[in-house]
């Protein structure tokens, strides 16, 4: 049954098309929490016939500006990073959601921010949004699937540059990358994306659905294998005194002073 709200994200409807908010402003930090919510509702959504489509927003200033990797309390170092790992199952669940998603990213998509935008079929941008994979710049492994989604989105070498980099990537660069698919004024970026989700939505929906997942080719299961991965090497550099002075700059908003140990 479609809810109203799934803990931190609303459910609306426009016609057969879903509209997805995360409400954390101003960042809308991943938390284990906010991902099983939105992929509770995707499930929902699934399973209601005359839903086709859905657009993903954020309230706030950033899309989403990734997940809290700097508190003690934080993913990266809760439980032996059993928060990583949780989050990364919620991951799958995202992938495995079987209608297209548009995505409105009106900010900063950073860390697992970006892995999220890559879970969408389609990025509408404002001119303000950024797109950092950081993680090496935390000493620190990417996660939420990016070492294979970010690839598949705009080639290995791209992806390379920007993983392995830290770079931010401004709108107009993601769009003559691939990234983004469109790039709309902020002001009118959500009309945007519900315009190219009522496109798709206007189709058959069975086809749809079978035409989107020949082209995903089997992607939940490869993000599965992923993020294991990510998590083993997440889980090493978890222990080295480079991620403890990663986390300690960005807190100080420095570069870090790493020392390959």
């Amino acid at each position: 049954m479609i809810k109203g709200t799934y803990g931190e994200v609303s459910l609306a409807r426009d016609g057969h098309v879903a509209i997805l908010e995360i409400d954390r402003p101003p960042h809308n930090h991943v938390t284990v929490e906010l991902m099983r919510g939105l992929a509770d509702a995707l499930a929902d959504i699934d399973a209601e016939r005359e839903l086709r489509a859905s657009v993903l927003t954020s309230a706030g200033k950033s899309f989403c500006a990734g997940a809290d990797l700097v508190a003690p309390t934080g993913l990266a170092n809760a439980g032996g990073g059993s928060g990583i790992n949780a989050l990364y199952v919620e991951a799958v669940r995202l992938f495995s959601a079987k209608k297209p998603i548009v995505a409105a990213i009106q900010g900063a998509a950073v860390g697992a921010g970006l892995g999220l935008a890559l879970v969408a079929d389609f990025r509408i941008a404002a001119p303000e949004a950024r797109f950092t994979a950081n993680f090496v710049k935390l000493g620190f492994h990417p996660g939420f699937g990016i070492t294979h989604t970010l690839p598949r989105a705009i080639g290995e070498q791209k992806a390379a540059l920007m993983c392995l980099t830290g770079r931010r990537v401004k709108a107009e660069e993601a769009l003559a990358w691939g990234l983004v698919d469109e790039i709309a004024p902020l002001e009118s970026l959500k009309e945007a994306a519900l315009k190219l989700a009522h496109e798709i939505a206007e189709n058959a929906p069975l086809a749809i659905q079978s035409t989107r997942a020949t082209m995903r080719a089997e992607l939940a299961s490869k993000v599965k294998a992923q993020t294991d991965l990510e998590f083993a090497e997440q889980s090493v550099l978890r222990k080295t005194a480079d991620f403890a002075e990663g986390i300690r700059a960005v807190a100080e908003r420095r570069p870090g002073n790493f020392t390959g140990a």
